[in-house]
């Protein structure tokens, strides 16, 4: 992310039929390939998903997601869409995720990530976390090292930015007890 800023990347809300929609645009430099191996192999996904992804990448397949560095119970969901190498949507507990891969500029890749909340209280929650994810991811699939200490610390001011870019009914949701023992209180 060499000369942007987080904010410089930061999601967009829409409300629809009660849920927030959070969506997400990065332009990475990788091609689709590179990028598709990173959102569905499990060797990729440790440097950059929040959970494990236990099951068959198949529309259908039931999903167990399981957190490696918090103590939160798995969560369960099923995989809506997987079609090689331009989509893949599953359910995560409540919310939905979608990944949408197109060639971008030259070889590069537009990666757009929509994320469905069952709440929208949580939305600026969980768009901050989504960021750091991305963020990681793009890191990942340049084939650079991710440093999951300071988690908090890249969370925290992302947090404050969605919540004032939401607003206040996007923002009445806070993190997990179990997350604010292992990274601090916000």
């Amino acid at each position: 992310m060499t000369g942007h800023t987080a904010e410089d990347h930061l999601g967009e809300l829409e409300i629809d039929n009660g849920r927030a929609v959070v969506r997400y645009v990065r332009r990475l430099p990788q091609p689709p390939g590179a990028v598709w191996q990173a959102i569905t192999e499990d060797d990729h996904l440790t440097a950059w998903f929040p959970t494990t992804i236990d099951g068959d990448r198949a529309a259908g397949a039931t999903l167990t997601f399981r957190f490696a560095d918090v103590d939160l119970p798995p969560m369960t969901g099923t995989t809506v869409t997987f079609d090689p190498p331009s989509t893949m949507e599953f359910t995560w507990g409540e919310d939905v995720v979608r990944f949408e891969l197109a060639p971008g500029d030259g070889a590069g890749t537009v990666l757009t990530l929509i994320v469905t909340m069952a709440e929208i209280g949580k939305a600026a929650r969980d768009a901050a976390g989504w960021h750091v994810c991305l963020d990681n991811l793009a890191v990942d699939v340049a084939g650079g090292g991710v440093e999951s200490a300071g988690h908090g610390d890249r969370w925290r001011p992302l947090n404050d930015a969605y919540a004032e870019r939401f607003g206040p009914e996007a923002a009445t949701v806070g993190p997990p007890k179990e997350w604010v023992d292992k990274y601090g209180e916000v």
